[in-house]
């Protein structure tokens, strides 16, 4: 079986609800990355055999199969067949890992996997809210599941709160967190260490003037312990916050995927290895514990040790998930999100696999490192890990 490789990875820079993005379409926003990807790689547009798109609110703007009317608002020819999917947070890390074993398995050669999510013009939850506003079902789970688990509903926020108790994390514990990610986001925007990943796109600033958004908007500088004590945590007693918890927000991403057969045709220069996909899936109630089991079936395929990587990217959906991975895993905490987090550059819901993707690819270059992992929690209690191996 042949190998996959990452040619580029590109990642629009977040937009806050209601923010520099709000008057994007995101099909639109999509098609922006697809077309960076095309410009910065050379490629002939003509040469990619299928763009795979994650995205979890598949309504509204981006019903209608949001990844195909990517592909047609971008410079790529209406040839270029695409589609849509759905592994909640994991969307698009599972369509780079659809784009790999496509090309691994020799089927296709190049492929575009890449997410969207516009959570102010799509609000999350927005597919459930609008068929019970129609007076259509009563949920996404029938009573038989909810019998099978004991429960009424299945809630993220739920879980983050079971897996803060589990583990005794505190309060403080979990906003000390929060104050590092926006810190060493940032650090990492005065440094450029995001230039290489970002896309700029056209927007309009408060004062009326076109511009380009090319950094992150939810980075709070003066984020403080002191400040996050003042807000209200989500449950009654609970640790869980909107302060210790990712962000919402409005972005894409994109990561081009080729063998190398591809390589050598198109005279392609890889910037990473693909070596390591695993999926997973466990515990739907405390449903975000999963990258821990996930990310020790992923080593232990690839024959590597924790301490073989160089550097981790895992979402940080809430501060007990990434605490909880490292603790379980005995992972160093100075290799974890080492450009900041969700927390602090937001969570873009389908577009947040490829979006660490880019983050962890143009770090692990920067800092001349070679292994890099990355996993995602995932509604229903699934994970996705990658495993890559940078190069150049």
């Amino acid at each position: 079986m042949t190998e996959a490789y990452i040619v580029d990875a590109l990642r629009t820079a977040g937009g806050r609800r209601n923010g520099a993005l709000r008057d994007w379409h995101p099909a639109d926003m999509g098609a922006a990355v697809i077309d960076a990807l095309l410009a910065k790689s050379g490629i002939d547009p003509a040469a990619i055999e299928d763009v795979i798109v994650g995205c979890v609110s598949q309504v509204g703007e981006q019903s209608f199969h949001v990844g195909r009317n990517m592909v047609l608002a971008s410079s790529l020819p209406e040839s270029v067949p695409a589609v849509t999917i759905d592994r909640q947070c994991g969307s698009s890390q599972q369509a780079l890992h659809f784009a790999a074993q496509a090309v691994m398995s020799g089927t296709q050669d190049v492929i575009i996997a890449a997410g969207v999510e516009h959570m102010t013009r799509v609000p999350m939850g927005s597919p459930t809210m609008l068929a019970m506003q129609a007076g259509v079902g009563v949920g996404p789970w029938s009573e038989a599941i909810l019998e099978r688990f004991g429960v009424t509903q299945f809630s993220q926020f739920t879980g983050a709160q079971m897996i803060a108790d589990r583990y005794g994390f505190t309060r403080d514990q979990l906003d000390a967190f929060a104050v590092e990610s926006h810190r060493k986001a940032a650090a990492a925007t005065d440094a450029g260490a995001f230039g290489e990943e970002i896309v700029p796109l056209l927007v309009v600033d408060a004062d009326g003037h076109e511009t380009l958004h090319t950094r992150d908007e939810g980075i709070r500088r003066d984020a403080s312990l002191e400040g996050l004590a003042q807000l209200k945590t989500l449950q009654p007693g609970g640790v869980i916050t909107a302060g210790n918890a990712s962000q919402i927000c409005d972005g894409a991403s994109g990561v081009l995927i080729v063998n190398e057969r591809a390589l050598k045709a198109h005279g392609l220069t890889p910037i990473a290895r693909i070596e390591q996909l695993t999926v997973t899936a466990g515990d739907p109630v405390i449903m975000l514990m999963e990258p821990i089991p996930a990310t020790r079936r992923a080593l232990e395929r690839s024959g590597r040790a924790i301490g073989d990587i160089d550097l981790y990217e895992v979402n940080e959906a809430f501060a007990p998930v990434p605490l909880a991975w490292l603790k379980e895993l005995g992972a160093d905490p100075a290799r974890l999100n080492v450009n900041g987090g969700a927390i602090a550059l937001g969570h873009p819901l389908g577009a947040s696999g490829t979006k660490l993707m880019a983050t962890l690819v143009h770090a692990l270059r920067a800092r001349g490192k070679r292994f890099g992992l990355q996993t995602m929690c995932e509604g229903g209690g699934i994970a996705n890990v990658t495993i890559i191996e940078a190069l150049g």
